[in-house]
């Protein structure tokens, strides 16, 4: 064994540059699945700390026992406590002072006229807590607020909006407000909680702006006495509280706020950045296998003289792996550091671009180090396993050959096998999305397609560069012919080449198809459901924004352009048991304004104890027409509605709708989240439009936009999803291009005499570059088809799996411009992979050349 590793190291020393693509991909890999790991332990570390610090004041919390949460939602609502209880609160043993806390949403308008946050994060308002223990928020400028109008808010929102103390503007809450900043305020010693932003009014606005009637708060905060612990006052508070009310101690409280950001937020964000470093590496794994099957075929001549000399074949394998070994170990080390690099750079640039990432200095924990490591190690060996025993069967003879270039073609074997795995897909994937829709099956047979296509490369290689090179014999003449025949070599390298690029370009176009689809399904749902001229709506995502007014839809109503104007708040309730969001508006102008299908009944006649429920809804439920269903609301009050419509489509009106005035007893802070207005004939869309926008200035300015403008903005988060994966994926696509340039370069390596031999018989340098380079864009288009066609019909399958397994209708589209772009873009970075190559080529000594063996 110390005689394989002495040979092993002498290798490497001496031919340092055939691992160098190997050693990049190795260290980029590991870098991002690093970066990714110690990102997430310093979020949830920062997070834990900034709550931890919010409440350290607050040693109980009394609430409202009870949750309703609705599907796709992991936070549920809860019912507000009456602030009476504080009276009794403070008087418990061991209780020091007790606080209301009113808690709504609030959005502040900045000094542009522009809101501020509402892209994710929430956007929050409450009164102003003058116990400093008690208040999350600390005053570090001015006042805090003592008369109506009077507001706090937090430095963070205050720089972004660019307001200052003394300044006037708006808050939405969401009726437009009137306020002055009389203050600024931290959040746990920073500007503020991440990019959420909040707003402290006076206890008598919050209760007028942010709850359905004074008396009612979110929770109570409780100070402990000296000498009393938190689990103690909660006992002695437990007895003195009414049904339905609880009182947790304030570190549950800060542990239930981490256990939220990290259930909903970080999981669902390393889950997604832990999915591209899988591909990354996935893409490495093809690159490094790649490298070192050509060096192993390549040195066929020295490991049968080591075998003729005495060598066994593990001692040749071990060889090989040894070498594996210390690439590995050393490329995986510098990825680690390179991962520390990119989680620092992130902390210090999403905050720019808005992203919730609190400041604090970065976690390292052992297992963010380790498994990185070790995936980089075992990845590497992995992918040196089979070159490595092929090393080992190298027979002695074999060191009487002349040469050792790789020209192996495609077997039956690989053929027949291919073409089962394909056919097993297709039949895996059609179960999935066609005759029973299943996310598992149809994610299994995806799986096996992509399984099939790496398969069958070496299969599908040799007719694919043929046809995709023909152009080049009459474009490039005999330089273009050469490119295409080097090309045509041994279809296992190219194929095995090319599948890096390939798996790249087959996630980009996943993911472009899948983003096509949904605003193809948006601009359905918009186009069939949405009968109005024109929307109001808040451009917002997340837990952000502030909502509408419930005033505006009877405002803009009012104006002689328009027929009819209708509002859509949300509520919840739990229905049969499960917590259900209800769309509360006007049934009749709904009607008028939304497609609703068929329906059965009458919308008209609702009333304050009927409820409209779609036919899929009603069929899972067993109820019709004159049946009666029991509701139960955030204020723990049941009662029973008598479904008196069913109609058929749900896509913009929701499952289950009830009027305003069956809500009223039961809201809380009240609100909509779309205006939908139709004019009058003869009225034209300007000046309809106009009039509209008119009326919506006097509450907050929300956006009015007709109804293709609506359905381009509600897809707006999706061309943010793709800018980002398109990010994310250009780490894999430069492992890809790496795999290329370093395949080329070993290939001109082994091909030095016959380089040589054509210069001689008169190749000048410059169609030597061109054919090096030819090559490289045969080999990037064979990766880039294969790419596109592969992800293409991934895409398909997720479009339809989606659309089996929810109730919404999903549009499948295939976008040509940017897939036509992602094309030119996989064969543009073959040429640039290939540059380098080429030089290298165009250098060669002639005579030194043709003198090789």
């Amino acid at each position: 064994m110390n005689a394989s590793v002495r040979i092993s190291v002498s290798s490497l020393r001496a031919h340092k540059r055939r691992f160098a693509g190997t050693f990049l991909a190795v260290l980029l890999g590991v870098a991002f699945l690093a970066g990714t790991l110690v990102m997430g332990d310093t979020l949830r570390a920062s997070f834990d700390t900034m709550f931890g610090n919010a409440t350290s004041g607050t040693d109980a919390v009394v609430r409202s026992a009870g949750t309703i949460t609705t599907p796709g939602e992991s936070q549920g609502v809860r019912q507000p406590v009456d602030t009476d209880l504080v009276t009794a609160v403070e008087k418990a043993p061991g209780v020091a002072a007790a606080e209301p806390d009113i808690q709504g949403a609030g959005q502040l308008v900045g000094a542009n006229g522009k809101p501020i946050g509402g892209q994710g994060p929430p956007t929050l308002a409450g009164n102003w807590i003058d116990d400093s223990k008690l208040n999350s928020y600390q005053l570090a400028e001015g006042r805090a607020p003592s008369k109506s109008g009077e507001v706090v808010v937090n430095r963070g929102a205050a720089e972004k909006g660019d307001l200052k103390i003394g300044d006037t503007t708006t808050l939405r809450t969401p009726d437009p407000v009137k306020v002055t900043i009389v203050g600024l305020a931290t959040f746990g010693g920073e500007d503020g909680m991440a990019q959420v932003t909040y707003t402290g009014m006076t206890r008598s606005d919050a209760e007028k702006y942010l709850t359905a009637k004074p008396g009612e708060a979110a929770s109570i905060l409780v100070r402990a006495g000296p000498g009393t612990g938190q689990q103690e006052l909660v006992d002695a508070l437990t007895p003195t509280l009414p049904k339905g009310v609880e009182a947790i101690t304030g570190q549950e409280l800060a542990e239930e706020n981490t256990d939220m950001i990290s259930g909903q937020f970080l999981s669902l964000f390393t889950t997604f950045l832990l999915v591209f470093s899988g591909v990354a590496l996935l893409v490495a794994t093809f690159s490094i296998h790649n490298t070192f099957a050509i060096v192993v075929a390549q040195r066929t001549r020295e490991n049968a003289l080591l075998r003729a000399l005495g060598a066994s074949r593990r001692q040749v394998t071990a060889s090989t792996l040894v070498e594996a070994s210390v690439v590995a170990v050393v490329a995986s080390a510098a990825g680690l550091a390179g991962g520390i690099g990119i989680a620092a750079g992130l902390q210090a640039l999403f905050p720019a671009i808005g992203f919730p990432f609190p400041e604090g200095d970065l976690v390292i924990s052992g297992l963010s180090m380790i498994l990185p490591l070790a995936v980089g190690i075992v990845v590497c060996l992995g992918s040196a396993l089979l070159p490595a025993v092929r090393a080992g069967r190298t027979a002695p003879l074999a060191a009487l050959r002349e040469t050792a270039v790789d020209q192996s073609g495609a077997s039956r074997t690989r053929a027949v096998v291919g073409s089962a795995l394909a056919a097993l897909a297709v039949a895996v994937t059609l179960t999935g999305v066609i005759v029973s829709p299943s996310l598992w099956l149809a994610g299994s047979g995806a799986i096996l397609a992509l399984a099939a296509f790496v398969v069958l490369g070496p299969v599908a290689s040799t007719t694919a560069v043929r046809v995709l090179g023909s152009p080049l014999d009459k474009l490039r003449g005999v330089t273009g012919g050469l490119a295409r025949r080097n090309a045509l070599r041994s279809p296992k390298r190219t194929a095995a080449t090319a599948s890096a690029l390939m798996i790249g370009v087959a996630v980009v176009s996943l993911f472009t198809v899948f983003g096509a689809s949904l605003k193809a399904t948006m601009d359905q749902t918009v186009s069939r459901s949405f009968a109005g001229d024109v929307a109001v709506s808040t451009p917002s995502f997340g837990a952000g924004g502030s909502g509408l007014s419930p005033r505006l839809a009877p405002a803009i109503a009012e104006r002689p352009e328009v027929d009819t104007a209708v509002g859509l708040g949300r509520g919840v309730a739990e229905v049969d048991g499960e917590g259900r969001a209800l769309t509360v508006t006007d049934p009749v102008a709904l009607e008028r304004t939304f497609d609703l299908g068929n329906i059965k009944g009458s919308m008209r006649d609702l009333g304050d104890d009927g409820i409209a429920i779609t036919g899929s809804e009603a069929d899972k439920l067993g109820l019709k027409t004159g049946d009666t269903a029991q509701l139960a609301f955030t204020d723990g009050q049941k009662q029973t509605f008598t479904v008196r419509a069913v109609y058929g489509r749900s896509e913009l009106a929701g499952d289950y709708v009830i009027t305003r005035d069956a809500w009223a007893p039961h809201r809380t802070q009240d609100s909509d989240t779309l205006v939908a207005v139709t004019f009058k004939d003869g009225v034209s869309a300007a000046d309809g439009k106009a009039a509209v926008e008119k009326v919506a200035t006097a509450y907050g300015n929300p956006e009015v936009q007709t109804r293709d403008e609506y359905a381009q903005s509600s897809a707006g988060g999706i061309d943010m999803m793709l800018t980002l994966v398109y990010a994310l994926l250009a780490l894999a696509v430069l492992i890809a291009l790496l795999g290329i340039a370093n395949t080329l370069t070993l290939a001109v390596h082994e091909r030095t005499r016959e380089l040589g031999l054509l210069r001689a018989v008169g190749q000048t340098r410059a169609q030597l570059r061109a054919m090096v380079r030819w090559e490289s864009v045969l080999v990037a288009a064979f990766g880039t088809v294969g790419g596109l066609a592969l992800g293409g019909f991934l895409g398909w399958v997720l479009v339809k799996a989606s659309d089996g397994a929810s109730n919404s209708a999903f549009a499948f589209a295939m976008p040509p411009f940017q897939l036509t772009v992602v094309a030119l873009v996989g064969v543009a970075a073959g040429a640039l992979a290939g540059l380098r190559p080429a030089r290298r080529a165009a250098r060669l000594d002639v005579l030194r050349a043709i003198a090789t063996e």
